[in-house]
């Protein structure tokens, strides 16, 4: 069966990605998970004038929302776009967010079963005052066994059941990881794609990490007031970054005794938003200095962290990533890291050929049909009324609309406070032929 595609339009132009300074450091190689088959891209990684493209996703149960692997897909495309145009390597990599502590967000899985309905299977939930264990500590527990259960039954006998049940439960297993498993399965999944997967919480790049959150937390008053003001402007101009900025709270996150928490700051020292513990700006050098895997950035620093440590030429965000994005040019800029181009990941429309046969049959668009209520159904089932149904509607309607008037003029002069009422009865008959018209 071919199916046609429909892009969804950009809602602005994006700035193309220029060329910067290649290279990797060579300790950061071993981030790099290596998947069977993986040797050529980590062998591309090692070139002194490779770029990568990046993209990125927090961990889930059975790789998470397909969108993760769209966002993969897209930073594949772009960069072989890009090694045509410059002539030199440009490496696909997604960032393995394993510092994520969502674990709402982490826990489940949805899928089409064999009715066509959407099943939706949850591992388990977390107390609220659990301590919130990053992904990258989160065991996955007896319970995937259950998960792999219900995706069992859910699958019908096909060429591909058996392999995918295989390629996850390779990775998916009780003493692994959430951000284990994720990043194993993805990397399997990706790697014949060119795709290569990095564990942003390996201890390399923790250290390498370290002294720009450090930098971070020493600007965060500026940083704070700053954000703050974009915020204001891009509301201002029409534009939801959809994340709450200027409440005191500094970009950087430390697991403390409540997981990972936000460090706030609090007169000349810092304090972690959920436990309490309070920090000297001693306190946390020391800390990057002995335990940098304690520390993570949230998710208007991560991308500035990305840049810093890899030579990225683009990051492919969703529609959500792409709105707060707009915050973090002026983090970049004291940060002082080359800022990547922000790139929407691949979005649109599958049109199946029997959906393609109707639009043509009622002269109807994609547009139509995707817009809000129920328009394009209204339009379509008033072709099919009978020409004398339509004129008694609008007849009825006029004749509603003639006898009401009259109506409303000869109350008035007996008592001017009946013209509402009037107007609504009126409202109310036509509401009536309305019904019957939709009915």
């Amino acid at each position: 069966m071919t199916v046609r595609f429909v892009a969804t339009p950009l809602a602005a132009l994006v700035d193309l990605p220029v060329p910067r300074s290649g290279g990797l450091a060579a300790d950061l190689l071993p981030a790099f998970l290596d998947p069977p088959g993986g040797e050529t891209m980590l062998a591309r990684l090692r070139d002194p004038r490779c770029l990568v493209v990046t993209t990125g996703q927090q961990p889930g149960l059975f790789t998470g929302p397909l969108y993760a692997v769209h966002k993969a897909l897209s930073a594949a495309a772009l960069a072989a776009s890009l090694e045509r145009q410059w002539n030199r390597p440009v490496v696909p990599v997604f960032w393995i967010a394993g510092d994520d502590h969502d674990f709402a967000e982490a826990n489940h899985a949805s899928w089409i079963g064999p009715d066509g309905q959407v099943v939706t299977h949850t591992l388990r939930a977390r107390l609220p005052e659990a301590p919130l264990t990053p992904m990258y500590r989160e065991p996955l527990g007896a319970e995937i066994e259950a998960a792999f259960e219900a995706l069992g039954v859910a699958m019908p006998p096909s060429e591909y059941r058996d392999r995918t049940l295989e390629w996850l439960r390779r990775h998916y297993r009780p003493e692994r990881t959430m951000s284990e498993a994720y990043g194993g399965a993805l990397a399997e999944l990706l790697a014949p794609l060119g795709v290569v997967c990095f564990d942003s919480t390996d201890v390399a790049v923790k250290r390498a990490a370290a002294r720009y959150l450090l930098s971070a937390l020493g600007q965060a008053s500026r940083l704070d007031r700053e954000l703050l003001l974009q915020n204001q402007q891009l509301r201002g101009a029409g534009k939801d970054p959809g994340i709450a900025v200027g409440d005191g709270a500094t970009l950087v996150m430390l697991e403390g005794k409540l997981g990972r928490d936000r460090l706030v700051q609090d007169g000349a020292g810092l304090v972690t938003r959920r436990s309490g513990e309070r920090f000297s700006p001693l306190d946390l050098e020391n800390i990057a200095a002995t335990a940098p895997e304690r520390f993570s950035a949230n998710v208007l620093l991560r991308p500035v962290i990305e840049s810093a440590l890899l030579p990225t030429v683009a990051y492919v965000g969703g529609p959500g990533e792409l709105r707060y994005l707009e915050l973090t040019p002026l983090i970049y800029r004291h940060l002082e890291v080359v800022r990547q181009s922000p790139v929407p990941r691949w979005s649109g429309i599958l049109i199946e050929p029997r959906v393609d046969r109707v639009l043509e049959k009622f002269q109807a668009s994609v547009d139509e049909l995707m817009a809000p209520g129920q328009a394009l159904e209204a339009r379509l089932a008033r072709t099919q009324l009978p020409r004398e149904a339509l004129g008694a509607l609008e007849e009825l309607r006029r004749a509603l609309e003639r006898g009401y008037g009259t109506l409303a003029r000869a109350a008035v002069e007996i008592d001017p406070t009946m013209e509402k009422p009037v107007q609504s009865a009126l409202h109310h008959a036509l509401s009536g032929s309305q019904d019957i018209e939709k009915r």
